[in-house]
């Protein structure tokens, strides 16, 4: 099919696909707000064709192993970040498969904590069987990570369930005076990933939301219908806050580092993923709307398939104007280009809410309607007929 963004444009444009392919390390900038592990089939498909991909991440996960590291630390939620960086290694490079295996790996829930620290010990020493796999110089900076870890973890940290490679970049965090970006940067270099992924804020904040019969919530965790009983009313509102103790909404601005980020993109999109909590989180921080809307690329928002409990009672439409709201919020001028497109499959899709294509052209928003979910995926989005599509629409 063709749409026009600024020109006519086919989806799927195999020869702009085959262009990449060849070239992954000169594609595209493609931008995307999220969180949460959705976007991890994508990542591995979209390194295929380029290198160059941007992913906002939210530091603001509340739940399971990340709030017992956030609470003993003050810091931002590492375990998307950790996730993304692992989902865009470059898996042929040699010892990248053993550093996977060993930052996806959870100590066990039901060992003693005695033997939980023997164990963390045993992988500062290298003689735990998933640390001497990997190759040198990569085994000895995890294990000084390791070995970091050990002396500054609390004597109650509670080491039940942990992500070692959210404990490995908590050492690397606190070891470079509590920045993000030069831990990042360490293992990014380390597996070689194919892309840049960094939080949308460097600080210790959580989510707070007001549902629609008056209560508040505090804690993304309390959100997302995982850790918790799903929301019995729909979210009403998004904001900011220091605590999970407090409700109270903060202010916060985006670096210009990251500023500079949305402006370079040569597309931005909102993707799949837990709708509040993944993505419109991202758009909370002041400077974001207004960057999106100086950014004169195309922007697209891919809904989810199935059903969300985040995004309960909200149809496509609502979940359009809530991003133009929060996008608004801010810093984008009223009236500014800030989302042109919404790529739906109505085809083989199925949509909570319904999808009121006139309504969505009434919010000045482009209608695209191709195949993004196919026999294999289904319900869900196909990773590579969504790479196809926004590889297309560069």
């Amino acid at each position: 099919m063709r749409i026009s963004i600024t020109r006519e444009v086919e989806i799927p444009d195999r020869l702009k696909i085959e262009r990449y392919r060849r070239t992954p390390e000169l594609g595209p900038t493609i931008l995307f707000f999220s969180g949460g592990t959705a976007l991890k089939k994508v990542s591995r498909e979209l390194i295929r064709y380029t290198h160059n991909s941007v992913h906002l991440i939210t530091p603001f996960d509340s739940g399971g192993s990340s709030a017992v590291i956030r609470k003993a630390f003050r810091m931002p939620a590492v375990g998307d970040i950790r996730n993304r960086l692992m989902s865009l290694a470059d898996q042929s490079v040699q010892g990248n498969p053993e550093i996977y295996d060993i930052f996806a790996h959870r100590l066990p829930k039901d060992m003693k904590q005695e033997e939980l620290q023997r164990e963390l010990q045993r992988m500062a020493d290298g003689k735990h069987p998933l640390v001497t796999r990997i190759p040198d110089p990569m085994r000895k900076i995890i294990r000084n990570h390791f070995h970091q870890f050990i002396e500054l973890m609390p004597e109650s940290f509670d080491l039940r369930g942990a992500s070692i490679g959210n404990l490995v970049l908590t050492a690397g965090y606190l070891g470079n005076r509590k920045q993000m970006d030069p831990v990042i940067y360490i293992f990014s270099k380390l597996v070689q990933v194919c892309g840049t992924v960094r939080p949308i804020l460097n600080k210790d904040l959580h989510l707070a939301a007001r549902l629609q019969d008056g209560s508040v919530v505090v804690g993304q965790h309390r959100m997302t219908g995982k850790e918790v009983d799903p929301l019995s009313s729909p979210i009403e509102d998004i904001w900011l806050t220091n605590s999970t103790e407090s409700a109270d909404p903060v202010e916060v601005e985006i670096r210009k580092k990251v500023r500079d980020r949305i402006a370079d993109a040569d597309l931005i999109c909102y993707p799949i993923g837990s709708f509040y909590s993944s993505v419109v989180a991202n758009l909370l921080p002041q400077g974001v709307g207004r960057a999106v809307a100086q950014n004169t690329c195309p922007k697209v928002f891919i809904p989810n398939t199935g059903y969300d409990p985040e995004a309960f009672g909200l149809s496509i439409l609502e979940q359009v104007a809530r991003l133009q709201k929060y996008l608004l919020c801010s810093g984008a001028p009223a009236g500014a280009d800030v989302l042109g497109h919404v790529i739906v499959d109505t085809r083989n899709g199925q949509y909570q809410g319904g999808v009121d294509k006139e309504g969505i052209r009434k919010q000045g928003v482009r209608f695209v309607d191709c195949t993004l979910v196919t026999e294999e995926s289904a319900p869900f989005i196909d990773e590579r007929r969504l790479t196809e599509v926004l590889l297309s629409l560069t």
